[in-house]
């Protein structure tokens, strides 16, 4: 099979051609994001693999489809950016890679809490240029604090482990309430009851049309004074323009985001050397208690490991007509 691996960084093609030994794909990797504009570069593959970025609507769909594409393969978890009923019309596959390391994210996620909390980068930063004042560098215990977790999941599960060893309560909110984390001692409660009672918040939940913006300007004022809210899941779980005004009014005391809402114009892209013409980071960035990571909490060897070899096994199952297990259907 000949397959167009778009959105490919140096650490993606390193993976995929290490673990291809095994399989002898036939792969093409391309820098540039999968899009309607772009799409027209698949004719003559047999499938693309695709992230979390890329464009996979009905207009890019279309393309594939004319192309000859028959098959989808996300290397990733999300697929809030495929329009499945447009594949599913188009005789196209979807897979994607269910879970690889909810550890990884449940960890990232605890340690934008610390790093926000305890200001370790601005501690870090201090000391290198020979200052060692503990001016404005002080934090809270988070043992005996709320904590809640908002999407009890792979990856809210891993970080409800993680969180219990800080000594802290934890409320959790799910649709399908977790029995196993309930007998851990998570308490499930109303979304209103998380809102109203957690001193953080972590987001651990899909993107889609009952969770989009699930923190904006109503649930805010729901909220503690001086509340911390940490995303690494995805940036339309929060509307920025709302968040921002909750800084201002110091509503919202700390802000931790591992993904944005914009973020395929900005995220895993160096901007050093050029002017930054989104307006909401920039706006983001100025403040002292906002800390933003470029989507990097999946990012370890474990899951980049996890990742490669699924969607390698997707690949192989599709080629072979085999039961596609991670098959993600309409």
């Amino acid at each position: 099979m000949k397959i167009a691996v778009f959105n490919t960084k140096s650490y993606d093609q390193d993976y995929f051609e290490n673990y291809n030994k095994n399989y002898h794909f036939d792969f093409t990797f391309l820098e540039s994001a999968l899009n309607e504009k772009t799409a027209q570069i698949t004719s003559g593959f047999d499938a693309v693999c695709v992230f979390v970025n890329d464009v996979v609507n009905k207009e890019t769909i279309k393309i594939l489809a004319e192309n000859g594409i028959r098959l989808i393969a996300l290397r990733c978890a999300g697929y809030n950016n495929v329009d499945l009923e447009a594949a599913r019309e188009a005789h196209i596959k979807v897979v994607r890679v269910p879970a690889y390391s909810p550890e990884a994210v449940a960890e990232h996620a605890m340690a934008l809490i610390l790093t926000l909390n305890r200001k370790t980068h601005k501690a870090y930063n201090r000391v290198r240029e020979g200052n060692f004042s503990l001016k404005n560098l002080i934090g809270f215990n988070i043992h005996g604090k709320t904590l809640g977790v908002i999407g009890t999941g792979q990856i809210g599960a891993a970080f409800c482990h993680v969180a219990q060893g800080f000594g802290v309560q934890i409320l959790a909110f799910d649709i399908n309430e977790n029995q196993a984390l309930k007998d851990l001692g998570v308490t499930f409660v109303s979304l209103k009851e998380l809102f109203k009672k957690s001193d953080i918040i972590s987001l651990h939940c899909p993107l889609n049309v009952h969770t989009k913006h699930i923190i904006n300007k109503s649930s805010i004022a729901e909220m503690k004074e001086g509340v911390m809210i940490i995303n690494t899941s995805r940036g339309a779980l929060i509307d920025t323009n709302d968040v921002i005004d909750g800084l201002i009014n110091n509503k919202i005391g700390y802000l931790g985001i591992d993904v944005y809402e914009q973020e395929e114009n900005l995220f895993f892209e160096d901007h050093s050397e050029h002017i930054i013409k989104d307006e909401t980071i920039l706006r983001l960035m100025s403040f002292p208690n906002v800390l933003i990571t470029s989507h990097q909490a999946f990012f370890t060897q474990e899951a980049m490991d996890k990742i490669t070899t699924t969607t390698l096994d997707n690949i192989k199952s599709f080629k072979e007509g085999a039961v596609l297990k991670n098959e993600v259907k309409t």
